[in-house]
């Protein structure tokens, strides 16, 4: 099975396979400063609903209780090389070009268009 990850579930599960036990939320985000604890709270509910994580266990973090994560695929799954990266990558455009190709209704492209021009506008900032 080839993880389909974005960047930051990607970012997520690469400090999670790197860490020697169970994280919290708040040292994930510690770990990187470009991280923040809304996107990674986020990211954390989205992998375990992928089933890529799982809470290994509530633990105190100050006076509060929090959950604890661990990855529970191998990172052997994802490829850290940048060519099958690029592959993939075509291949899902590929993909999804194929599905573009079979829509005739202008009213729905143009409903695609504005996704992929707010997508690119959140990339660009």
């Amino acid at each position: 099975m080839m993880l389909n990850l974005t960047k930051r579930q990607a970012d997520v599960m690469k400090i999670l396979w790197d860490a020697e036990k169970p994280m919290i939320a708040s040292e994930i985000v510690r770990s990187r400063e470009d991280l923040n604890i809304n996107t990674v709270q986020a990211v954390l509910r989205s992998l375990i609903k992928k089933q890529y994580i799982k809470v290994a266990d509530i633990v105190y973090s100050g006076t509060v209780l929090t959950r604890s994560y661990v990855p529970i695929v191998d990172r052997k799954e994802y490829p850290d090389d940048i060519e099958e990266g690029i592959r993939n990558t075509l291949k899902s455009q590929e993909t999804f070009s194929c599905y573009i190709n079979e829509i005739d209704d202008i009213q729905i492209l143009s409903r695609l268009e504005d996704v992929i021009k707010k997508r690119k506008k959140e990339l660009a900032k």
